[in-house]
């Protein structure tokens, strides 16, 4: 397939190589001007998208892809895919998907899962929203990227479900860290605690397979000096992201408000960008009651 690829980050980069090395014919762009393996370099994203059957973009925010949107789509051969992959704000998806189709385009939302690892492995999942023909299209395109790909239903539901997911995950793992902070201080073996709620009703993804504690559990960040896998900031970013949409909808989530907040706390005030999501346990084991 001819593809264009619209920000060639951390993420975009290997996403896009993972295309070209199975020989779909790739030009890139992004704003930095990087060079990435096999992809042809677009002097612009308007180059990247004329004539491509697929367009995917991975970009920071909901405003920046409202831009890129409105520079591509009329570029766009009516009939081809608009694939956003990026993790953005419902509303933003929804409109960007709503101008798409307007243009005869199909429009789908996936944000992913797996981080950087899951970039170059080619094992991401992806949260599409949109609909079902355009889905059926960029099949193919999930299955070099990534090991799963879900329809979730109309435009911005891909959004919807990666920002849940992800609430889930930051709220969990605070717990985690709060009970491991707690265990230590009543002197309760971080091994024995792994043991019992790894096997427990408080087993999850945070405990079993992503343990926040050093040495205890599967290989993970903890064990590499909390260098991130899924960086704080980013979690903090989904947070934020999950409040817009409650706030948007009127849900009340107010474990999902509180982890926002600490996230916020830690990320911005106590030093913890550039670290794993996971090291708020060390920032728990520092502080006393309250």
């Amino acid at each position: 397939m001819k593809i264009g690829f619209i920000g060639l980050g951390n993420m975009g980069a290997p996403m896009a190589t993972n295309l070209a090395r199975a020989r779909h014919a790739v030009a890139g762009f992004d704003v930095v001007g990087v060079t990435v393996e096999g992809v042809a370099q677009a002097a612009s994203a308007t180059e990247a998208a004329t004539g491509a059957e697929v367009v995917i973009t991975m970009l920071p925010n909901g405003d920046i892809l409202r831009r890129v949107a409105a520079e591509i789509i009329p570029a766009m051969e009516p009939g081809a895919v608009l694939l956003d992959c990026s993790t953005v704000d419902v509303q933003s998806a929804r409109d960007v998907a709503a101008e798409a189709v307007a243009a005869g385009l199909h429009a789908l939302d996936a944000p992913v899962s797996g981080g950087v690892g899951g970039a170059a492995a080619g094992t991401l999942t992806f949260m599409v929203g949109g609909g079902e023909d355009g889905f059926n299209i960029a099949r193919k395109l999930f299955d070099v990227m990534g090991q799963k790909a879900v329809h979730c239903g109309p435009s911005g539901n891909g959004q919807a479900a990666k920002i849940c997911n992800n609430m889930i995950l930051g709220v969990t793992m605070i717990a985690t860290c709060e009970a491991f902070a707690l265990a230590d201080k009543l002197g309760l073996d971080r091994q024995a605690m792994f043991d019992v709620v790894s096997t427990s009703s408080g087993y999850s993804w945070s405990m079993n397979a992503y343990c926040p504690a050093p040495g205890v559990g599967p290989k993970s960040p903890a064990d590499n000096d909390y260098k991130p896998g899924f960086a704080a900031e980013l979690m903090l970013k989904d947070l934020r992201l999950s409040q817009m949409a409650a706030e948007a909808v009127d849900a009340d989530t107010p474990m999902g408000r509180a982890a926002c907040d600490l996230y916020a706390q830690f990320v911005e005030k106590e030093g913890g960008k550039g670290r794993d999501f996971s090291a708020m346990l060390p920032r728990f084991e520092a502080r006393g009651h309250g």
